[in-house]
């Protein structure tokens, strides 16, 4: 890959603004966080807590830990239909930090058992403790998704994992009547073009 492929408009001299990027990282105001569930948490209601804005995404305060052992899993709906751009998984800068995610759509009610199945997609995480990674999905694989499941296979070897922010970046669409309002949260240049070629190798890709 050469270049960054943004065409003639973006004027790349430095990073975009933060408050683009924070616009992007939208879609968390279209989940239905009281149909949120979160299994292997050690507080009940934590999940819910690290879908956040942007610029809380480093607050400490906020954050949910994994209970019996390193894994959690996110069930997570939305209020209309989702095409799904790019994640941001942030954790702690020691072993509890997640170090794999496998993503699976529209199985709502997921449950561990579940999880044997094979993923829409999987990643291989890098320690982010101040949520600047985009892991990019295949977009093919992500439009018209009404519910995700975030699968937190392992952590870097601790006992328990902790995550204190997951930024979604997409398009939404919900339907009103005979309209469709689409609300896209990529505007200006894509962020991930700066960051994946030298940050996320393709290696870090499972499937």
């Amino acid at each position: 890959m050469s270049g960054h492929g943004h065409g003639g408009n973006c004027g790349c001299a430095g990073e975009h603004e933060p408050a683009e990027r924070g616009l992007e990282y939208g879609l968390y105001r279209r989940i239905d966080l009281e149909k949120l569930q979160c299994l292997n948490e050690s507080r009940e209601g934590d999940g819910r807590l690290v879908f956040k804005p942007w610029d809380r995404r480093n607050d400490r305060g906020e954050y949910v830990e994994s209970d019996a052992d390193e894994e959690l899993l996110f069930n997570i709906p939305f209020t209309g239909s989702v095409k799904l751009k790019g994640i941001i998984i942030s954790g702690e800068d020691d072993d509890s930090h997640p170090s794999e995610i496998r993503l699976f759509k529209n199985i709502p009610q997921m449950s561990f058992d579940d999880t044997g199945r094979e993923p829409e997609q999987a990643f291989r995480l890098n320690k982010d403790p101040t949520a600047e990674l985009e892991y990019p999905t295949k977009i093919a694989r992500f439009s018209n998704v009404q519910h995700l499941s975030i699968h937190i296979s392992r952590n870097f070897g601790a006992e328990n994992t902790r995550v204190y922010y997951i930024g979604l970046r997409g398009e939404y669409s919900e339907a009103r009547r005979h309209e469709v309002t689409i609300c896209n949260y990529e505007i200006a240049a894509n962020p991930t073009d700066h960051k994946v070629e030298s940050i996320i190798p393709q290696s870090s890709f499972i499937s």
